[in-house]
């Protein structure tokens, strides 16, 4: 039987969670990403450094997190297929058009700062690079952080030459004033400018990818794994994450973009070394670990969900609360939330767990690719199976 490693969906939960450490701070700015982008909601006072602290602490670590893990979970997938005979990366395609379908629903209707409109191309991508032999996916992890890391100092040092300013407000404020559907038309008509991330991380994304499913060859989920979980905790803890702090806090805007695409992706690489010592001798969760497990087993709904349910409780179309907010109130009140929303995850995706075996959408995505595959229940019954193991 194919190993199961405890600490993917330990992993993969943290991620997610993780995740919303970021973008709730966008979800209480009154002008949503753009506010957040020029600026505009941010706290004053005493609860100024706080938010700074906070907002750094989350500043693409997960980002970077839920990336390796998806080039882990690729991997895996891989290793199932080949274990059965069958070719890679087959009809994997397939799979990435679906993941892009979901991402897509997740932009229009929830919010413009989607990722995995991007993981599905990306996956696409280092699908068929993994088909290849090592050599030639070292080559192309190499070009893929050159090209990023070039693409990354061109936009730095056109940040750090520009004046710093604040730019227009948004008249009207579709986040404020908008219905439902006038939100998601926003997002329609901005298409470009929402999507702009995705087009330039993509080089990093592949190169994400590309390193998880080289750690997952050198055993970073095992016991053999010892001396390069020591390494990459050294380097990620003691080297990156002081520089990052440090650039983001106090590097304004060319910083915080230094920081979240170029040195958080390797505190990423230790936050996966530290989680994965803990389990990789076959020790079982203890209760935190237990806690963000179900999310990590549903972490494509919750994920969804998450921000389904933050844009319900911040925009005008739902509660409204973001308008509520001032620099005195924003730090509490968007901690609180995110607190609450973390507890419902966790607790949503355990009872959703205890009667069904996959999340609602993971579910909806596997029957698509049944049927668009053609494939039996049967069938589709042992590739979930081995799936499971990777992201999904």
């Amino acid at each position: 039987m194919p190993t199961r490693y405890a600490s993917l969906d330990v992993l993969r939960g943290m991620a997610i969670l993780g995740t919303l450490a970021t973008n709730i701070w966008i979800f209480t700015d009154p002008e949503g990403l753009v506010g957040y982008i020029q600026g505009v909601g941010r706290a004053s006072g005493a609860w100024a450094p706080v938010e700074a602290v906070l907002q750094q602490l989350a500043q693409g670590k997960f980002l970077g997190l839920l990336t390796i893990m998806f080039g882990i979970g690729l991997a895996i997938q891989q290793r199932s297929a080949l274990r059965r005979g069958r070719a890679w990366p087959g009809r994997y395609a397939m799979r990435g058009v679906l993941l892009f379908i979901d991402g897509l629903v997740n932009y229009f209707l929830f919010t413009e700062f989607d990722v995995l409109m991007g993981y599905a191309v990306t996956g696409i991508i280092v699908a068929y690079l993994l088909s290849m032999r090592i050599r030639r996916q070292h080559v192309a992890l190499i070009v893929a952080i050159v090209v990023h890391l070039a693409l990354l100092s061109l936009v730095t040092l056109a940040l750090a030459s520009a004046p710093v300013g604040q730019g227009a407000p948004l008249e009207p404020n579709p986040y404020e004033g908008s219905s439902f559907w006038g939100l998601v038309l926003f997002r329609a008509e901005n298409l470009a400018l929402f999507r702009a991330e995705v087009i330039f991380i993509l080089p990093m994304s592949i190169a994400l990818f590309l390193v998880g499913a080289a750690l997952l060859r050198a055993g970073v989920l095992e016991p053999r794994g010892a001396a390069l979980r020591r390494r990459l905790m050294i380097v990620g803890f003691g080297v990156a994450l002081p520089l990052d702090l440090l650039v983001g806090m106090f590097g304004g805007d060319a910083g915080v973009v230094l920081g979240r695409y170029g040195i958080a992706p390797v505190v990423s690489l230790g936050l996966l070394a530290w989680v994965a010592g803990l389990y990789a001798d076959g020790r079982r969760p203890g209760f935190w670990g237990r806690a963000v497990t179900p999310v990590g087993r549903m972490a494509l709904s919750c994920y969804v969900f998450q921000n389904m349910v933050a844009g319900a409780v911040c925009y005008g179309w739902g509660l409204g609360l973001t308008q509520r907010l001032d620099s005195e109130t924003v730090v509490p009140v968007t901690v609180l939330l995110y607190l609450s929303i973390c507890v419902m995850m966790i607790a949503v995706s355990r009872a959703w767990l205890r009667r069904f075996d996959r999340g609602p959408l993971e579910w909806l995505w596997h029957r698509g690719y049944a049927v668009l595959g053609g494939e039996s229940s049967r069938h589709d019954r042992g590739e979930l199976a081995g799936a499971r193991r990777g992201m999904g």
